[in-house]
């Protein structure tokens, strides 16, 4: 299985750039949008385009986790995690990562996971993962951005700000994926 994997930012108020058709003299209007107080003004998300070949051709999906707060390492690791049990319930021996030079993607915690993962899973059998930095500044080489700019042009609501819970049941529809939990830190035990 080849994964195509990064993060993307959700935005509730701001709106992609696109084009629009619209009657002369019915002009397109967008309003500026707020979010109310104490709401988040984008979600972050986890999501890895998996590409597997076969007999009868290339098969593709797109799995998402949102997350609480910001992609740091810890739900980096998490979501690595949850897609190695997704691929072992396949039968899934070897996941090659392509994923960008993130800080969180080369932090010190995540390559110590990635080690003690594939020892794991060479020892006890699992999903080992083969990671592939892309260079620097090169998203046009991951497939998955481009998805992640059509699938927000699909999303965008240019009458009002769309509440958390819908903006991720748009997201999950466009990319035919079930909406799951996010993806948490565990909390601090005081």
């Amino acid at each position: 299985m080849v994964g195509y994997e990064d993060e993307v930012w959700w935005s509730r108020v701001t709106l992609p750039t696109v084009h629009a058709w619209t009657e002369a003299d019915r002009p397109l209007r967008l309003v500026e949008q707020a979010v109310p107080k104490g709401e988040p003004k984008a979600l972050a998300c986890y999501g890895v385009l998996a590409r597997r070949w076969d007999a009868a051709g290339r098969h593709e999906e797109a799995w998402l986790r949102f997350v609480d707060g910001r992609p740091v390492s810890g739900l980096t690791t998490r979501f690595l995690a949850w897609c190695t049990e997704r691929l072992a319930a396949r039968g899934t021996r070897v996941l090659v990562l392509v994923w960008d030079n993130a800080s969180w993607h080369l932090s010190r915690e995540v390559r110590g996971w990635l080690r003690a993962h594939n020892q794991r899973a060479h020892r006890e059998g699992g999903v080992r993962i083969v990671p592939c930095w892309l260079p620097v500044k090169s998203p046009w080489l991951n497939p998955i951005e481009p998805q992640w700019v059509h699938a927000q042009r699909k999303v965008v609501e240019p009458a009002r700000p769309l509440p958390a819970a819908e903006l991720e049941e748009r997201v999950c529809a466009v990319f035919g994926c079930a909406q799951l939990a996010h993806l948490a830190l565990p909390q601090a035990v005081a």
